[in-house]
């Protein structure tokens, strides 16, 4: 399995190394499906977004503008997570997977209230609870506001930490290593 994603994202990146038009919507989507509840487990975006960063920034594309597809996917993942926390309420644990996997929801929970707000902010950055932290955040009826601000700000900081960052990393060592 693992074989085969290092293929699939391989694969990816080549595309947009070579179809850039479909860069930006391609990157908002791989953020997007990462960051909506369950679809994370899903989604390797952190591999992604490091190998198409460190290639971005090789290839001399402007990272920013994809820095921002990231981080705007990231962001509106996370609120359709949230929103569905507030609509399915505790009764979530009733869907498939959180039905044949409830500690995953159980930790998910413990981790927001030890955390709260900055629990958002973490979440973007901890892969397991990713996959939960915003559906919690929304089944516990957090504030929007409160939410949106940790969401934006860790999405962002997530988002440019992924691509801008590897991409820079990329072309300083270009530049060092004389490529």
């Amino acid at each position: 399995m693992t074989a085969q994603l290092d293929l699939w994202i391989q694969a990816l990146v080549e595309f947009m190394r070579t179809n850039q038009q479909w860069a930006l919507p391609i990157v908002f989507f791989v953020a997007f499906a990462e960051c909506v509840a369950i679809l994370s487990w899903l989604v390797p975006a952190t591999v992604f977004f490091t190998a198409f960063g460190a290639i971005a920034g090789a290839s001399g594309l402007n990272l920013v503008p994809l820095s921002i597809a990231a981080s705007l996917g990231a962001a509106f993942g996370f609120w359709l997570s949230y929103w569905a926390g507030l609509v399915l309420g505790p009764r979530v644990d009733d869907y498939w997977p959180l039905r044949d996997n409830p500690d995953l929801l159980r930790r998910g929970h413990d981790f927001f209230e030890k955390w709260g707000f900055l629990g958002i902010i973490v979440g973007h950055f901890f892969g397991p609870i990713r996959a939960v932290i915003a559906l919690v955040a929304g089944i516990v009826k957090m504030p929007f506001w409160a939410f949106q601000l940790a969401n934006f700000g860790a999405s962002f900081a997530w988002g440019f930490g992924l691509i801008y960052g590897a991409g820079q990393a990329t072309e300083m060592m270009m530049k060092f290593t004389g490529k």
